[in-house]
């Protein structure tokens, strides 16, 4: 078959003293993402759609957040490492998209720069990619501006 589709989740809690990351763009906030590394849940919940596409099972066989290696990793270094996955079986990226749940802060101001970022990484055009932002409308933890979530879905093309 010559195309092939995965799906990726992620959220991380919010906390102080940490950078807000998305998509590879650091974005103003008075907290950022907790993790192991630096919790770009945008780019994890990317990097488990191309896994999940490929039937390679998730980052975290990949990226164990007990491997003191990956603490505070630049997860589009982890993208990178992914992608080579997918372009060395033979496969391309023919399109992404995504949501990123937060109730603050407003999103929609970064998502042509977090477009960019993912675009030069997976070596695409950025209208390849699409980012949308939405509320949990204050229901549940993203609601509660406990944390962040991101899904991912891609389509990957037989190269």
């Amino acid at each position: 078959m010559g195309v092939r589709i995965g799906n990726g989740y992620d959220i991380h809690r919010l906390g102080p003293e940490r950078p807000l990351i998305l998509g590879g763009v650091t974005i103003p906030h008075t907290l950022g993402l907790l993790g192991h590394s630096d919790a770009d849940v945008l780019t994890h919940a990317i990097m488990d759609a191309m896994l999940g596409a490929l039937s390679l099972g998730d980052i975290g066989l990949y990226f164990p957040p007990t491997d003191p290696k990956w603490k505070g990793a630049d997860s589009l270094m982890l993208l990178d490492q992914i992608y080579q996955m997918v372009k060395e079986r033979g496969w391309t990226i023919g399109n992404l998209d995504t949501v990123v749940v937060a109730e603050k802060p407003k999103l929609k101001p970064h998502i042509a720069a977090m477009q960019q970022s993912l675009a030069a990484r997976l070596a695409v055009a950025t209208d390849q990619i699409g980012i949308k932002a939405t509320t949990n409308e204050k229901l549940g933890p993203t609601g509660r501006e406990e944390g962040i979530a991101a899904y991912a879905v891609v389509l990957l093309v037989k190269a």
